[in-house]
Formats: structure tokens, sequence, C-alpha cells
């Protein structure tokens, strides 16, 4: 690692910490109903959309009529995005005459549910696949709506500590309109700003056609770039505009939005720990949830850029060279699959910013990183979400940890678990605990089915633009062999199930089947686990506060920050630790006997 490299990450996370405490607090103003500056602008459509749709503000929800407003939600726009997709060859601002030969049924199903859950998985080339109406409407719609529904969700679970002796947990439809108007618009608005100043495109223009040097045409993509980067940032979403995400000079031109883009995708997140602590009525509490993200996400980012520094030194230039030690030094660093714009310190900081939230906006190809390099993105994803994770989700995450964490102190010094004067009973035990299993068992059971795949005449071919192109023999759709090309696969599932969304990039996952287990893992991880996260919510708020003793297990202390990180760790390594063995830690094995993949 290098000084540069070092201050490069330390001077991000300082800006994050910054921002934290106004954006958190401004926050908990919005959806504690409170006066801000942005109400004389933004007061009067908020109520006029209330009297439109049929909203009334003061009525609030029980936790099963907060879910279903959630599910109902989530369900209808994932059927109009279907619809839209599978029509989009009737519908304008469509100047590249793309149609349903491009989004096939099993496609359009994978990207609808992908969109809808805040994942943004792309089974498809998006410059050559859906048009600007389908990027705008069908896809950059659920950019605003899945990431404003799951603010709503963790705000409803930070009311669940905050109120007590109640049934209600807030107003599902208030809490997202809030969101939106509130939070995601204005930042949407000024960051798409910063990028069209930094040189992203913001058009409707239909692709260049350009002549190259070499004296043959290049078809250059065009389109509404800047303000759907913006808020993919922002929303925790990811999607690419291009195939090539983040690493497309159009989407991340400089290094000055390379740093935009990373401070965008923790902003939001991050705040929501000083949200938390000031609606519970002390921010200490918030605090210690930053302070246990925080060092998470230190042990991340340090791992992979070491790693990417180090590179492989069998992997020098010319013949393979097998005389040289796995532990030697590549000259430079691996930068395969790295942009020479950011470099590798910037590319790992990246990697580990966007897999530690719900973002799966990539710079770089992680498939191309080294063996450790790589296994910090999945671990980032195996955790649960919750390294500051997505935005609302990620906080939702760490609370169902906190809850699982001081039912453990509970039973080390045999009394009943309390966290912020709530009594932790067997409900929400079961609850989180529920949570955990649903995770692990998505992630491990689909990769478990696509890794038994049979090799098969289908699996061999891969659709692009309508056309069907044979790939070679490849076994359950991965270019690479052995541990690898297992990593491929389960780091798929890992970030489908997480609502990540970013891939090993060597995964052929345009088939049907693909399609298939991914839209289900994607649905099952937003789904599965947030509603039963929503009922511990409601349970909380029910319970009255029990004072505070001498026996009380104080969870604002640096013990409290530890034990998050210890049992996140654990339940992680108990869990995912034989399927890494064999993927990333087998083939670093490999790397001894001079073995590649």
């Amino acid at each position: 690692m290098t000084p540069n490299g070092v201050a490069q990450i330390l001077l991000f996370f300082l800006l994050i910490l910054v921002f934290t405490k106004p954006l958190g607090s401004y926050m908990a103003r919005v959806f504690q109903g409170e006066r801000t500056l942005l109400h004389p602008i933004l007061r009067p459509l908020e109520v006029g959309l209330y009297r439109l749709f049929g909203i009334e503000e003061e009525v609030e929800m029980p936790w099963t009529t907060y879910a279903l407003a959630f599910v109902l939600f989530s369900v209808v726009g994932l059927l109009l995005t279907y619809i839209l997709l599978r029509l989009q060859g009737h519908l304008p601002w469509n100047p590249q005459k793309f149609g349903a030969d491009q989004m096939t049924p099993d496609l359009a199903f994978n990207t609808a549910v992908s969109f809808t859950t805040n994942t943004n998985w792309q089974s498809y080339t998006p410059e050559s696949t859906v048009s600007y109406f389908s990027n705008m409407v069908a896809l950059a719609m659920h950019n605003w709506m899945s990431a404003a529904a799951g603010i709503a969700v963790a705000v409803a679970f930070i009311r669940g500590f905050a109120r007590r002796t109640v049934h209600e947990i807030g107003n599902f439809w208030v809490d997202t309109t809030r969101a939106t108007l509130y939070i995601l618009l204005p930042l949407t608005f000024i960051l798409a700003l910063l990028l069209v100043w930094q040189g992203v495109p913001q058009n409707f223009s239909p692709y260049t056609k350009v002549a190259t040097v070499e004296g043959s045409t290049q078809l250059i993509p065009q389109g509404p770039v800047a303000s759907q980067e913006a808020i993919k940032e922002l929303g925790t979403n990811g999607g690419g505009f291009f195939n090539a995400n983040s690493a497309h000079p159009y989407e991340n031109p400089t290094p000055l939005t390379n740093l935009l883009e990373m401070l965008a995708i923790f902003l939001i997140p991050a705040a929501l720990t000083y949200t938390f602590g000031k609606m519970v009525g002390n921010t200490r509490q918030g605090w210690a949830l930053f302070a246990a993200m925080s060092a998470m996400f230190f042990m991340g980012v340090f791992v992979c850029y070491q790693q990417e520094q180090r590179g492989i030194a069998l992997l020098q230039s010319g013949p393979l060279r097998l005389d040289l030690k796995p532990s030697s030094l590549q000259p430079g660093g691996n930068m395969e699959g790295k942009e020479m714009r950011f470099g590798i310190a910037a590319t790992a900081l990246f990697a580990t910013v966007t897999t530690d939230t719900s973002c799966g906006a990539v710079n770089a190809m992680h498939d191309s990183f080294t063996p450790i390099g790589g296994l910090v993105p999945l671990v980032n994803m195996m955790t649960g979400e919750v390294i500051f994770g997505g935005v609302g989700a990620g906080l939702t995450g760490m609370l169902i940890i906190a809850v699982i964490a001081v039912f453990i102190a509970g039973l080390m010094v045999g009394r009943t678990p309390e966290y912020l004067g709530k009594k932790i009973e067997k409900y929400e035990i079961t609850m989180a605990v529920l949570v955990m299993l649903i995770h692990a068992a998505s992630v491990l059971t689909f990769t478990a089915i696509a890794s038994d795949l049979p090799l098969s005449a289908h699996s061999s071919w891969n659709r692009v633009n309508g056309s069907t192109t044979y790939l070679g023999a490849t076994y359950n759709n991965v270019n690479n062999p052995g541990p690898h090309g297992f990593s491929e696969i389960l780091y798929a599932f890992t970030s489908t199930t997480n609502n990540n969304g970013s891939a090993f990039a060597g995964l052929n996952a345009n088939t049907p089947i693909y399609n298939l287990l991914l839209g289900l893992a994607m649905w099952v991880g937003r789904f599965f686990m947030l509603i039963p996260s929503i009922a511990i919510a409601g349970s909380l708020a029910r319970k009255k506060l029990v004072p505070a003793t001498a026996g009380t297990f104080p969870t604002d202390s640096s013990t409290f920050v530890f034990l998050l990180v210890g049992t996140t760790i654990i339940i992680g390594a108990l869990t995912f630790f034989p399927a890494l063995a064999l993927g990333p830690f087998a083939e670093q094995f490999q790397l001894h006997i001079g073995k590649l993949f």
C-alpha cells in the first residue's frame, strides 16, 4: 500500500463523517414531521400528492398494514415494469428501435424483479437492449421507489424502538413520499448537476456514428446519463446506463466524479445511523452503530487494497513465471480489469464501498481481482448488508444484528436482554433468526442448484440482441474452471440475495434458468427479510419502556461496538466459510503450486 492510496481512503471516510450528522439530523426532522428549510418549496407538492392519491397524512398503520402496503407498492411497480419492457418497441424515446426481441419474457421478468427490489442486477447489455423510455420510466422509477421504500421501512423500525405501548409504526405512503421529496430529490438534483459539470452526458440524442483513426465506424451511445447516475448511486441501486457501469467514461469520467459517486453511495446509509440516534433520543446509540459499521468497512478496504497492490507475481508480463513465489510482489500491482485513471487504491475503495452497501455499481471488473481481493466484496455482502448497507435496509440489518447481540449478552449475564429500554423476548429473537436463516438459505441453496446444472447445449449459448452465439464448452454458464468458476456462481447469488447487483463478469446469466433463479433470489432477499423486520418493529412499539438499572447492558459503549462486530463476523463465518473455502480460499492456495484460473 502507498501513502497516497491510504490518504485517499482516509479522505473519503472523513468526508462521510462530516456529512453524517447534518444529513442525519435533517432526515430525523423530515420523518418526525418537523419543518425544514425545504418546506416552503416542497410542502405544497407533498400535500398535493396526498390529495391526489387519497392519503390521510395523520392516519398511521400497524405493522401488518405497513408491510402489506410495502409489498403491494412493490408488486404493482414490478408488473408495470414488466409490461413496459415487453412493449418498449411501441413506446416513445426509442431512437435505436429496441423491441421485444431484446427484452425476452424471462429477461424482462428478471429485470423487473431486479429493479423493484433495489438490486439492479443486469443480465443484459444496457446500451444495446433498453430504450431511453425504458431506462427513464420502466427502470429509473424504481431507483426512486425502491430506495424510498427502503428508507421508509428503516424509519418504521426506528419508531419501534422510539415509541412505547402503541400499535402504529407510521404511514408507509407518507414516509415514502417524504423520503422521495425531501431527501432523494434535492440530493439527486445537486449530484446530477455536478456530474454534468464534470462531463457526464445528459441528452436524448440518437447514438452517434463516428469514424475511428483506423478508418472504421463506431457507434457511441448517448442518453440522459447524469440524472440516472445520480439516483443510481444515492439510492444504492447500481444499475449502469452502460454495460461497463462506473468504469465507463460517460458514467464516471474523472477522479472527482469517482469520489462523488462513492460519497453518494455511503451518504444516506451513514446518515441514517445518526437519524436513529436522534429519533430514539440518544445520539450515542447512533454513533455506536456507525462505529461498528466503520470498523468493518476499514477491515475490508485495507485487505482488498493490500491484496490488489501486491498483485500476483506469477502474472508478470511474458510467459507464466512458475519460478516466482506467490508471496512475491507484482510490479505495479494487479491492474487487470481496472481503469488507469482511478488506479488501485480508488478501485479497491470503490469495490468495498459498493459491496458494503446494496449498490452494486462498479468501476472495475471484480472478476479480475486477486482471490483474496475478490473475497472482500463477497464477504461484505455475506454479512447481510449491514456495513452501512442499502438506503434503509442497511440500518435495518444492523439493528437485527443488535437485537441478536444483546440477546447473546443477556445470556452471558443471565438476565432478560434489553435494547433501548425494550425487552428482547422470544418473538423478536424468532423473527431476527428467521431473517438470518432466510439469508443463508437463499444464497447457499440457489448456489447449490446452479452449481449442479448439467452441461447442456442450451447453457453453452448466449443471447445478445435477439441473436444466438455459441460460447464454446462451458459448464454451468461459467467461463472459468475450478474454484474461480464456483466463485462466479456464489458471487451471483450472494449479490442478488443481498440486493447488491454487482457480479463476477465471467458468468453468462442471460439464460431462462438463471434469469428465473436469480429473480427468485432477489425477491427472497428483499421481501422475505424486510417483512420480519417490520414485524419486530411492530412488536417493539407495543412494549413499555423498562427503566435502566445497574445491571442494564450499555449499548452505546465501545464494548457493544465490539460485540456488534464480533456477532456479525461470527454469524457470517459459521454460515458461509465452507462455501468460501471452495471458492476464493481454494483459488488462493492453488497459487502456491503455480495454478491460475
